[in-house]
């Protein structure tokens, strides 16, 4: 009787897993790498505007960091 019951036991889970398996999801990455990479080239424009000393120079850089 034990050994009947072990054979259907695995067969009913060994049919369950090919019939009902669980799908395979790709779950796509949050932040693509093109993006942190552009993240941080915006943060490296953002030191240099606050490293210049003068005005002027700051604004001129501020320009091309508002332009993108």
């Amino acid at each position: 009787m034990e050994d009947n019951w072990k054979g259907i036991k695995e067969a009913l889970t060994s049919t369950c897993q090919e019939v009902l398996s669980r799908k395979k999801h790709r779950h796509k990455e949050w932040i693509s790498i093109e993006t942190l990479y552009r993240i941080q080239e915006r943060t490296n424009k953002k030191a240099t505007i606050n490293n210049f000393p003068t005005r002027a120079e700051k604004v001129k850089t501020q320009v091309e960091y508002t332009s993108k």
